[in-house]
């Protein structure tokens, strides 16, 4: 079977021009016409962010940019909320134990939001937190948490909010401004739809009022730096040249089209999967589904790591399995990315003639009527 599907939850398929930018001649990252490009890409960023406040380019995967937010604001010492509810939320909180935070973590069960009561009546009876630590969707869950509600509660305090939306920036709606998020990380490999490579963070003013007096050493992370270089119209190190002309590219196109269509695009998709998967008899793992992915519960008696496998290696579908706990038991399908309607119904048919292969009790060619006749029916608004 040919034409390969990727609908994980990053990385994702790439729009066709991002493929042409990245293979085009290599230019130097001090060059006017480097400089203009930089200058466009992080204007729209603040577009893309919802913000009025600079949004950092930094060479790494979105991971370093959860630790540069950490670098940056947290003192040694310091106490830390962590809300936990899948992988992500665990190794953010190991990061803040590494650099020296007192991190005391607010356990969600895997596929349930936190209950923002639950984090105001944490913080009432512990005042001394200095930084809550959440991700907008947790990715591994797919399980997206109310960032505006918790946002509230935080501002509230004198605890910095610090969001990863890594798989949710650009996905979906977050207000960095509007909410009073702090501290707030997108990756490339999401909703930015470019490979892995860039992380961008942004810092709201109190949060940078703390990062000039924050004591924890740091080099290749230290956000004032790499400002002081971008008001100058540099980066601070060496710039991943290719990743940011694609990404001039994809910033132009979601500012055309607007952020408003460009979340609906994703929504539709996120519905259609939902839509498909209860016709074919599948559950939601998520009790708070994320509309950048969707987590599906893998029928009882089924093996998820080799269904997973059998799907990526005979039907060319490369989604995601779960992780930890979730191992086994649940497919992540990503809605994020280059995604046209038939790559949709493909998935969807492909899904079909995997489970039946495991003696599922399915009919494919039902599914992909069914996908068709849906995608119809919900046609995206022009």
């Amino acid at each position: 079977m040919s034409n390969a599907i990727l609908l994980a939850p990053g990385p994702v398929q790439l729009h066709p021009e991002v493929q042409k930018i990245l293979a085009h001649p290599m230019i130097h990252h001090r060059t006017p016409e480097f400089d203009a490009i930089l200058a466009r890409v992080l204007l729209n960023l603040k577009s893309f962010f919802q913000t009025k406040m600079p949004v950092l380019i930094q060479t790494s995967t979105g991971s370093g940019g959860m630790e540069a937010l950490l670098v940056n604001l947290l003192n040694p010492g310091e106490e830390v909320l962590a809300i936990v509810s899948g992988k992500f939320g665990e190794r953010w909180a190991d990061m803040a134990e590494v650099y020296g935070g007192r991190v005391h973590r607010l356990n969600c069960d895997w596929g349930k939001p936190v209950d923002p009561s639950e984090v105001k009546k944490f913080l009432q009876s512990n005042p001394n937190i200095k930084i809550v630590l959440t991700q907008a969707t947790e990715t591994s869950t797919a399980t997206g948490h109310d960032i505006k509600a918790l946002a509230d509660i935080v501002s509230k305090t004198d605890a910095l909010f610090l969001v990863d939306g890594i798989t949710a920036v650009g996905a979906y709606d977050i207000r960095m401004d509007e909410w009073k998020i702090d501290g707030l990380v997108a990756g490339s490999q999401k909703a930015v739809m470019l490979p892995t490579g860039l992380c961008f963070v942004c810092l709201s003013e109190r949060a940078w009022a703390k990062a000039k007096v924050c004591k924890t050493p740091r080099f290749y992370f230290d956000l004032q730096k790499e400002l002081n270089a971008n008001q100058k119209g540099e980066t601070y190190f060496s710039s991943a040249v290719a990743h940011i002309k694609a990404l001039d590219f994809v910033l132009n196109e979601i500012s055309k089209s607007g952020l408003e269509k460009h979340f609906a695009e994703q929504r539709r998709r996120a519905d259609f999967t939902r839509a498909l998967s209860a016709q074919m008899g599948l559950s939601l793992y998520s009790a708070s589904p994320s509309d950048s992915v969707t987590a599906l519960n893998v029928p009882e008696g089924l093996d998820g790591v080799k269904l997973r496998e059998h799907l990526e290696k005979k039907y060319q579908v490369t989604v995601m399995g779960g992780q930890d706990q979730a191992k086994g038991k649940i497919l992540r399908i990503g809605h994020m990315g280059y995604i046209l309607d038939h790559h949709l119904i493909e998935t969807m048919y492909r899904l079909a003639l995997a489970l039946k292969d495991f003696s599922y009790n399915i009919d494919p060619e039902k599914v992909r009527s069914l996908s068709t006749s849906w995608l119809e029916a919900h046609p995206l608004e022009q």
